[in-house]
């Protein structure tokens, strides 16, 4: 139960973190009931009253703007779509600086705007690009059906884990999304919003959306991405039935080694109650016996459990399918009122448990059990 809890634990929250560091909590935009949310968006003025409203909730740590534009990456005559992800020079990439693999982050000090690009490895394998090298990116206008094409420095090449965003994103200047939109200098895409405590962010979302101008909708990155966390659900469910198969392999172990406790000392119940002892007070020797060795196994499983779950978070000894489980080492996060949680009810069920067999002995008969070979 404890290396279980461990590792589901660890995966929920290595595998969320990956996907806030790259969109936040909460993406605010602009309302399009029939688009995709991993799309182009429609452009929205960045709104004073509106970056209040945000800034002044108590539940939200950053907002950053963001914009998003398909384009065409072209390198040696190879060609990949993807979607350029646009920011701006007071974008926090602290936690997306985690996931670069080579180079360096983005610098804004073109007066248009920065000619870098970060690609993900993932499209560098693909088009044979390596650092520094410059490629050219093309965009396509919806409305004229006119392709513009831009070159640009490759600066970094980063990888996520997360198929959903290596095989999709580049990151860029949002000044040249808004330069190949028509975009004025206080458009964008939206905002990304990163909250304190992240299990809020369905509350939030509804709150903002009704706080917000009209045409602007806030959605969360669950509604944005829900095969992600749709998968790690699935976790919660694994760890439910393994904690109800281990509770009853436990109770009926326990159960089977007071049954074989009792009748091995049939004859020592018989002289007890041929002496006037009562059944209680025989109840109570073999339940404090029974109870000795249920401690003892808790206490062994805690110390193998615990031990178990260091040796992988100081160690990494149990590698996994990057591809498959979106990280490269079995994360595990130990969180240790859980842990003592697990020992304490695991602990009472037990004792509750023995309870069952003591039954018998108060239909043990004294002649009978005296006679017990």
């Amino acid at each position: 139960m404890i290396v279980t809890l461990a590792f589901v634990n660890g995966f929920q929250k290595t595998v969320s973190e990956k996907v806030f560091s790259f969109w936040g909590h909460i993406r605010v935009q602009h309302y399009q009931p029939n688009k995709s949310l991993v799309s182009e968006e429609s452009p929205i003025a960045k709104n004073d009253t509106a970056e209040f409203i945000l800034k002044k909730d108590p539940a939200i740590k950053q907002i950053q703007v963001f914009a998003t534009k398909s384009a065409v990456l072209e390198n040696k005559k190879e060609i990949e779509g993807i979607l350029l992800k646009g920011v701006d020079n007071y974008y926090d990439s602290t936690q997306l600086k985690s996931f670069l693999q080579k180079g360096r982050w983005l610098k804004f000090n073109d007066s248009l705007y920065s000619k870098e690009i970060l690609v993900s490895a993932s499209i560098a394998n693909e088009l044979n690009i390596a650092l520094n090298d410059t490629i050219h990116i093309s965009f396509i206008s919806s409305d004229e059906f006119k392709s513009s094409t831009r070159k640009l420095k490759v600066v970094g090449i980063y990888k996520t884990g997360i198929e959903e965003y290596d095989k999709l994103f580049a990151i860029g200047d949002i000044r040249l999304i808004r330069r190949i939109n028509n975009w004025k200098d206080d458009q964008i895409g939206g905002y990304e919003i990163f909250l304190n405590d992240y299990y809020q962010m369905d509350t939030i979302a509804s709150r903002l959306t009704n706080d917000l101008p009209s045409v602007w909708m806030a959605s969360t990155i669950k509604e944005v991405y829900p095969n992600i966390f749709d998968w790690l659900n699935v976790q919660n469910v694994n760890r439910n039935v393994i904690f109800i198969v281990m509770s009853i392999v436990a109770i009926i172990n326990l159960i089977t080694c007071l049954l074989i406790l009792v009748l091995e000392r049939t004859r020592m119940i018989g002289i007890l109650k041929a002496v006037g002892a009562k059944n209680m007070m025989i109840e109570k020797i073999f339940l404090f016996q029974a109870s000795l060795i249920t401690l003892a196994g808790v206490g062994i499983g805690f110390i193998i459990g615990v031990g178990l779950c260091l040796l992988q978070l100081y160690t990494g000894l149990l590698k996994l399918d990057e591809s498959n489980y979106y990280v490269s080492v079995a994360p595990v996060q130990i969180i240790w009122w859980q842990v003592f949680a697990i020992c304490v009810g695991t602990s009472i069920v037990c004792f509750l448990s023995l309870i069952i067999p003591t039954w018998i002995i108060k239909k043990i008969k004294p002649i009978k059990a005296i006679q017990f070979r």
